[in-house]
């Protein structure tokens, strides 16, 4: 995906690799920062072992083997890469304010037609705000629709967002592109980058994840951590101007 050539192309990717984590929901990779993931299991346990190739040597390989990993079509693989991508990246915290993606989407979701790529835990709140919410979800719960419906919801949405994992599973072009060229577009999630590229690409905010206590937040990882459970984290947005 281009957007993963743009992100990668202003990371100094000369930073050793300190520590590699990846936990049954979160992944944690340290080299100049602490960069986090989504795992995404139940997509990982569908695909053809190995699911890692060199476990136990992860730790040997350049920053800049990690981040290729991100191209990878083995989901765990490509989580580590996205991982490795948030730990080298150079946030400019002066554009960043503490403001949860749940709040920007029921803000701008009032009333009107909201599509969430994703089920999260604020999907019911949202849902008595909005006009309509269509929640579309690789692994369909009670009342999401699945992948193959995107195509025909989120174009009619005026609000739209999109799991940061949609970068780890290289869907990203493809939902973008599916966008009203008017909704409002936001990318969020402990995968998605605090990066105004994105911004290039249509989309309004990014809320994501910096890490700021990294062996805290690595030892919930290693614990089994969901992402409310991960500690020494701030949430940050970042908005188009």
């Amino acid at each position: 995906m281009k957007i993963l050539d743009d992100l990668v192309s202003v990371l100094d990717v000369e930073a050793s690799v300190k520590d590699i984590r990846q936990g049954i929901f979160h992944t944690g990779v340290m080299t100049r920062y602490c960069g986090l993931a989504a795992t995404l299991p139940k997509d990982a346990l569908r695909q053809e072992p190995p699911y890692v190739k060199e476990p136990g040597f992860l730790i040997d390989k350049s920053a800049s083997e990690l981040v290729r990993f991100a191209w990878s079509e083995s989901i765990l693989e490509a989580a580590i890469g996205m991982a490795a991508i948030n730990s080298l990246l150079e946030v400019d915290q002066t554009i960043c304010i503490e403001l949860n993606a749940a709040e920007i989407i029921m803000e701008k979701g009032k009333g009107k037609k909201v599509a969430i790529v994703g089920h999260f835990p604020f999907v019911p709140k949202v849902r008595e705000a909005a006009d309509t919410l269509w929640v579309i979800e690789k692994n369909p719960g009670y009342g999401d629709f699945s992948e193959n419906d995107a195509d025909s919801l989120i174009p009619q949405a005026d609000i739209v967002a999109i799991t940061g994992t949609s970068l780890t599973n290289h869907s990203f072009d493809h939902l973008i592109n599916l966008c009203n060229p008017k909704a409002f577009i936001i990318l969020l999630g402990d995968t998605a980058p605090l990066s105004p590229i994105f911004f290039d690409y249509g989309v309004d905010a990014v809320s994501g994840t910096r890490v700021v206590d990294p062996v805290l937040a690595l030892r919930c990882i290693s614990e089994g951590a969901n992402f409310r459970q991960i500690r020494g984290t701030r949430r940050l947005t970042i908005l188009k101007k």
